[in-house]
């Protein structure tokens, strides 16, 4: 766990070290609170939910996520310091799991920005709490299983604007996957349903916490991470 930690204070101050995370939180601030702004003026509800399944902010979600994980294993092979870090004294599963802790420590303190909203809500008028605190598990949850698909994807490729976009594209094929379902046979149709990530975020959105969902959520997680370990290690041995 010592060096997960410190591989992840690593990215951490690479992170803070160059614009990468300044650039990205003012965007995202702009981009959310703007959306949370005229999401409240149009639908005058003391009401998060508009704005956590908007297309708008989810799409936006997929692309932060991926900008944040891009560089994170392609720029190592790239540089040529992924071979430097792999014959150190640390397991491959710790060098994914520190550097995808260190995406989720700097996309919670994205989320941690507009936390500013729930109390313009409280302010103005009475937001109901359990959807509000439902509604962000989702969103970090729905979050969290982005940054490890964007993880296995830096780990496939040494340049960071293919990473960014492969993804992307799991990302969207998983959000659209559902759609398929008429398309399969019967005995595939169940499974092809139960694949849409978004298909196991909306009812959190509503202020339903089903754990069928954060199970789906979690397995993602582990499974990309897991593929991403699998990927670093096919590399040691290249």
């Amino acid at each position: 766990m010592t060096n997960v930690l410190h591989i992840a204070r690593r990215e951490l101050a690479a992170y803070f070290g160059s614009p990468i995370a300044y650039v990205v939180g003012a965007v995202y601030l702009a981009v959310m609170g703007g959306m949370f702004g005229l999401i409240l003026v149009y639908s005058r509800e003391a009401t998060m939910a508009y704005l956590f399944y908007h297309g708008v902010s989810l799409l936006f979600l997929v692309l932060v996520s991926q900008v944040l994980t891009m560089r994170l294993l392609a720029e190592e092979q790239r540089q040529g310091t992924m071979e430097l870090l792999l014959t150190s004294p640390v397991r491959d599963g710790e060098v994914v799991l520190g550097k995808y802790l260190a995406s989720l420590g700097v996309f919670l303190a994205l989320v941690g920005l507009t936390l500013a909203f729930p109390l313009v809500l409280l302010r103005l008028g009475n937001p109901d709490i359990g959807p509000l605190l439902s509604g962000y598990l989702g969103y970090v949850l729905l979050g969290a299983a982005m940054l490890a698909i964007g993880v296995f994807a830096s780990s496939v490729t040494q340049n960071q604007i293919v990473a960014a976009v492969l993804g992307i594209g799991i990302n969207l094929i998983l959000w659209v996957s559902g759609d398929l379902g008429d398309t399969v046979g019967e005995g595939l149709r169940a499974v092809v349903q139960y694949l849409p990530l978004f298909a196991h975020y909306t009812d959190m959105v509503r202020g339903i916490i089903d754990t069928k969902d954060i199970i789906y959520l979690l397995s993602v997680i582990v499974l990309f991470l897991f593929l991403s370990t699998r990927m670093v290690e096919a590399r040691r041995w290249k």
